[in-house]
């Protein structure tokens, strides 16, 4: 039974990686007349909401790019697995439906444990929060609240899709952990929340 299973999972990741695409030419023309083609091969107009959620995600992983510009050590490897992870959540949305085990590639769960992990040992580290506080501070800080405001914007996009059609519920998970890691990081980026600057309700107001 186990040698059987092994064999099942041999075929699917060999399904898996017969789909990645092979980039020979940048430009095709095929999508001049405001259509593209999802991992199944259905075309579809540039501006539906399951392309509008790849595109998010594609932003989101830009952005994680800029932010491990200012990153070293463990932190850059942390940034770098969420890139690739990303890319893994960019396919799994490009193939309709919602089925695990369906041989295309789809986020897993030991993917989102991955991160609730990584939330954890974070936040212990850091001061506790008594407001909310302004995105910013050093370089990295900044750079990881964007990136997070921009995973936050993938996420209404991917639960609008969901609405209306089959979306992996893991997937769904790691997008909404995806952006509390970001958050927490910024905070650990500002000498551990210490340097935070906390917002302060109505403070320029004149009266």
């Amino acid at each position: 039974m186990c040698k059987l299973g092994d064999n099942i999972k041999t075929m699917a990741d060999r399904r898996i990686r017969e789909q990645m695409i092979k980039l020979d030419k940048i430009y095709t023309g095929g999508g001049d007349a405001g259509k593209t083609s999802l991992g199944n091969g259905n075309r579809v107009p540039k501006h539906s909401p399951r392309i509008q959620a790849q595109g998010d995600i594609d932003e989101t992983n830009a952005a994680v790019g800029m932010a491990r510009r200012h990153a070293n050590g463990v932190t850059t490897n942390v940034l770098t697995r969420i890139q690739n992870d990303l890319f893994d959540l960019g396919a799994d949305v490009a193939h309709p439906g919602a089925i695990e085990n369906d041989g295309n590639l789809r986020i897993q769960a030991d993917q989102v444990a991955w991160l609730e992990t990584e939330i954890d040992e974070v936040n212990d580290g850091l001061e506790p929060l008594k407001s909310f506080i302004l995105r910013g501070g050093s370089d990295l800080a900044t750079s990881l609240h964007f990136a997070c405001t921009i995973c936050r914007r993938a996420e209404r996009s991917m639960t609008a899709l969901a609405e209306d059609e089959p979306v992996n519920p893991e997937s769904l998970k790691y997008i909404n952990r995806l952006s509390d890691l970001l958050f927490v990081m910024a905070r650990e980026a500002n000498d551990g929340g210490r340097s935070d600057i906390l917002w302060q309700p109505g403070a320029s107001r004149a009266g």
